[in-house]
C-alpha cells in the first residue's frame, strides 16, 4: 500500500518491552477504551512484533521495493534492528533527551532521523552537540506529540529556527494532525524529510488511528509534496521561457503621447505606456528616454523604438 501511494520507507516502532518499560509500568492497570490487555504490560505484548515478524516485513519491503526501518524505543530495540541491517534509526521523540541512548545509537553508525516531540531548543542543542562529533550523518524533525495534533499547537515556525540554527543538517516534519495541508506546508517552509502515521482505518481501536492518514490520504499527501517539490523552483526572479508568450501579446511598450517632431527633446508629459505594436522601449525605460532627442518624427500613439531616438540603446537588465 505504501508503494503503491508513492511512499520511500516504511516505518514500524520496535520494543523490547522489559527495556523500554520497569515493572510497574506493565503492572500498571489499563481500562482505556483502547486497551488490549488488563495491564498496560499485556496491552503492549498483544501489539509487538516479534524479531521473526520484523524479519519477515523488512523482507517483503524489499521484493516490494520500498525502505524499512523503525524507530527502536529502547537500546536493546536499536540493537535488534542493527542487526536487522535497517537503513537509518528513528528516534522517538521519547528517547530524543535519553543521552546515553542516543550516543549509542550515533556510534552504530547509521543514519539517524530525531524528532523533537516534547523538547525544548536548549535539548535540541545539547542533542546535537552530542550526536555530531559521533556520526554527521542525521537530522531533527520539528514534531507535537498529540495525537491528534491540533493546528494551533503544530509550530511550523520551529522548522525555520532548526534551519537557522542548525544549518548543517536537514530539517524535516513529523506530523500527527488530521488531513494532508501542514505537511504540504511543511515541504514548503523547507522540510526535507516528512514522516506521517499510516493506517488501513481510522476507526480502528487504538489512539493513533485517528490521528493517521489512510491510503488514499497518503497517496494524496505523496502528490502534493511533490508537485509542492517541483514549484519551489529557483530563488533567481527573471523572464522566464514560459512568460514569453504572454509578454509578447500584453507587454508593454512606451509611446508618444502626441506626435513628437524630429529633433524635439523628450519630456515625461509626451510619453505614456500602452500595449504595442510594434514593440518598442519597454516601460521601466521611461525616465531613462527623458532628455534624450528624437531623429525623426514620431505619430501620436507610435510606439518609440530605438531607431528614433539617437544615441539610445536599451540598458541591459543585469
Amino acid at each position: 500500500v505504501l508503494q503503491d501511494c508513492g511512499a520511500d520507507c516504511a516505518k514500524f516502532q520496535k520494543s523490547e518491552l522489559e527495556y523500554k518499560f520497569n515493572k510497574r509500568a506493565l503492572e500498571r492497570p489499563y481500562t482505556s477504551k483502547h486497551s488490549w490487555g488488563k495491564t498496560y504490560g499485556e496491552h503492549k505484548r498483544h501489539l509487538e512484533f516479534s524479531h521473526d515478524q520484523y524479519r519477515e516485513l523488512k523482507k517483503y519491503a524489499e521484493e516490494v521495493g520500498i525502505f524499512f526501518t523503525a524507530s527502536g524505543m529502547d537500546e536493546m530495540a536499536v540493537e535488534f534492528l542493527h542487526e536487522l541491517d535497517v537503513p537509518f534509526f528513528k528516534v522517538g521523540s521519547g528517547d530524543t533527551n535519553n543521552f546515553p541512548y542516543l550516543e549509542k545509537t550515533a556510534k552504530k553508525g547509521r543514519p539517524m532521523v530525531i524528532s523533537s516531540g516534547m523538547q525544548s531548543m536548549n535539548t535540541m542543542h545539547q542533542v546535537y552537540q552530542i550526536v555530531k562529533p559521533i556520526n554527521p550523518n542525521f537530522c531533527f524533525l520539528q514534531c507535537t506529540s498529540a495525537y491528534p495534533l491540533q493546528p494551533e499547537d503544530v509550530n511550523l515556525r520551529v522548522i525555520s529556527a532548526y534551519q537557522s540554527a542548525f544549518p548543517d543538517i536537514p530539517i524535516g516534519y513529523s506530523g500527527h494532525e488530521t488531513g494532508i495541508a501542514i505537511s504540504v506546508a511543511a515541504v514548503a517552509m523547507g522540510a526535507k524529510v516528512v514522516e506521517r502515521h499510516v493506517t488501513l482505518d481510522k476507526t480502528w481501536k487504538g489512539s493513533d488511528h485517528q490521528a493517521s492518514l489512510e491510503p488514499n490520504e497518503l497517496a494524496e499527501l505523496v502528490k502534493a509534496i511533490r508537485t509542492v517539490e517541483k514549484a519551489m523552483g529557483s530563488p533567481v526572479k527573471q523572464l522566464l521561457p514560459c512568460e514569453m508568450a504572454c509578454n509578447e501579446k500584453l507587454g508593454k511598450s512606451v509611446v508618444a503621447k502626441v506626435t513628437i517632431p524630429e529633433g524635439t527633446i523628450l519630456t515625461l508629459d509626451m510619453l505614456t505606456v500602452k500595449v504595442g505594436e510594434p514593440k518598442g522601449y519597454p516601460p521601466e525605460a521611461i525616465f531613462d528616454l527623458v532628455g534624450q532627442k528624437v531623429k525623426k518624427t514620431i505619430e501620436e500613439d507610435e510606439t518609440i523604438t530605438e531607431q528614433a531616438v539617437e544615441n539610445h540603446a536599451k540598458k541591459v537588465k543585469c
